[in-house]
């Protein structure tokens, strides 16, 4: 038989459900934010005794009226936060089941769907759906079987709070481990991140999709592509991400392809005149030149990663060279209409002349005596030497190499000299 001291305790918590199922919105908000108030961060010990072992029977109202009232977001935020803490307490596994079993993660998934609802309230249901997932391998898959991975990637492709989708992101690269069933699906939903208009989603998914690929092997066609846009992309920070995952596709199948867009970036349309050019950007004495065209923003990206990727090794280095690499690196060196270009091809074309005596011989017999000579004293900055006519005479020059020379100078290095150094090599 219970004591007094239980049925009283008892009694107060029967008064409490009584008062929460019959008051309205002003008394409903105002009981949660006593209990987020007073309640955040305890155990299920100290729930139930809180709650004289009817922590459930709050919990289960809680469920019932988000249920209710999710769609027109009444005190949706207050409600979020009372469930979370039902989740997140320690050792209140049943909780999570209990949640669970009415819908839950069903409910998260459609508040995040709500073009109405604010950001913040999406970023709290984000935060209750990591919980489901930090719960286990078969809540991931839960959350992926209600077309989670979806709901996610539309979140972080759309949303306008940095945070929620920095907290998007945490959830998709949880969901991406340890989750095998759904990995390629989780993959998949990056990759259709890339094409949206937001700068941050797509650094997010760049730097998730890097963190992933080892795991998923194999990269599709869709992936090759969005890279290479995101090289093209004005913001630095995406196109930084991109540069960090190209090194892991070079050992797929995908590296032929890849390599052959690189290069071809090297030659924007317009090339060998630069047609492209605007009148302002011809005329010395314009104030308002325009901004760089996109296409050699993704030139100066792509001499940039053929820079990185030639160190890989040699064998890369030689096909590249075989795809007629060093004539859009010059292409690049000529292109006056674009510092970083210039730049970026500086330093990859050092790398090349240095490496492979036969390509120093073509560049020098391409570009003439004196201006191999400044490249050779200041290959970093010897574009800045140049003039418009050396420039445009570099950028339209024909440099012949043949295909079967990086393999001979290869085969003759191995047999007679010394082997070739890198300064480093990505892991």
């Amino acid at each position: 038989m219970a004591s007094v001291k239980e049925q009283e305790a008892i009694r107060k918590l029967m008064v409490f459900l009584q008062e929460w199922d019959s008051g309205h919105k002003v008394a409903r908000s105002h009981v949660l934010d006593s209990f987020i108030k007073s309640n955040n961060g305890k155990t299920e010990p100290e729930l139930e005794l809180e709650f004289s072992q009817g922590a459930s029977l709050f919990l289960a109202r809680l469920t019932a009226w988000l249920r209710m009232t999710y769609m027109h977001s009444t005190c949706l935020d207050k409600l979020l936060k009372s469930i979370g803490i039902f989740l997140s307490a320690a050792g209140g596994r049943r909780y999570l089941i209990e949640f669970l079993e009415i819908g839950g993660v069903m409910t998260l998934l459609e508040i995040l769907g709500l073009n109405h609802l604010k950001e913040e309230d999406k970023r709290e249901s984000v935060k209750l759906l990591q919980l489901v997932a930090n719960a286990g391998r078969k809540y991931k898959e839960l959350i992926c079987e209600s077309y989670g991975v979806r709901c996610l990637a539309e979140l972080l492709a759309t949303s306008t709070s940095a945070e929620a989708q920095e907290d998007t992101q945490v959830l998709l690269d949880s969901l991406g481990r340890g989750n095998p069933k759904y990995q390629h699906q989780v993959y998949k939903g990056l990759i259709a991140v890339l094409p949206c208009a937001s700068p941050r989603a797509q650094q997010l998914a760049l730097q998730t999709l890097g963190a992933m690929q080892e795991l998923v092997g194999e990269a599709p066609p869709a992936l090759l592509e969005s890279l290479l846009a995101a090289l093209g992309s004005a913001h630095l920070e995406v196109q930084h991400e991109a540069l960090q995952l190209l090194p892991a596709l070079l050992p797929l199948r995908v590296r032929p392809a890849l390599l052959e867009a690189l290069v071809a970036a090297l030659t924007p349309p317009g090339h060998p005149a630069f047609a492209t050019r605007s009148e302002s950007t011809a005329d010395p004495n314009a104030l308002c030149p325009r901004e760089p065209m996109l296409a050699y923003i993704q030139q100066a990206a792509a001499a940039k990663a053929i820079g990185i990727l030639a160190k890989e090794s040699v064998e890369v280095a030689e096909e590249l060279i075989q795809l007629n690499v060093v004539h859009g690196l010059m292409v690049a060196v000529g292109n006056v209409e674009h510092m970083p270009s210039q730049r970026h091809g500086s330093i990859s074309l050092k790398y090349f002349v240095h490496t492979f005596p036969f390509v120093e011989e073509h560049v020098k017999k391409a570009v003439g005596d004196t201006l191999f000579q400044l490249f050779m004293d200041s290959p970093e900055t010897w574009y800045t030497k140049m003039d418009r006519a050396q420039a445009e005479e570099l950028a339209s020059s024909i440099l012949d190499i043949p295909e079967d020379m990086g393999r001979k100078q290869s085969t003759e290095e191995v047999q007679g000299s010394t082997p070739i150094s890198f300064s480093w090599r990505l892991h």
